[in-house]
């Protein structure tokens, strides 16, 4: 398992909602991403946009599969 915690520099509206989940949905991997006490599947749009990601919050990113680093990776530079 890989982890990674981020500060959002931006947030996410839905086009750019539907660009995160479109970038995880290229890995295998199981990927997850929790701010506070939410957790959501990173390749739900619905999720994605329930979180509801906002400049400044802290968000972890968690992987599990076979190209987890290069999935927490570029899902951390897509929120920086």
């Amino acid at each position: 398992m890989t982890q990674k915690s981020i500060t959002i520099k931006a947030s996410l509206d839905a086009r750019q909602a539907a660009y995160f989940v479109q970038t995880a949905g290229k890995f295998e991997s199981e990927i997850q991403v929790s701010i506070d006490e939410k957790r959501i599947n990173a390749k739900s749009i619905m999720g994605t946009i329930a979180l509801n990601m906002q400049e400044g919050q802290t968000a972890l990113i968690t992987a599990e599969g076979a190209d987890e680093a290069a999935a927490v990776e570029e899902l951390a530079a897509v929120l920086a």
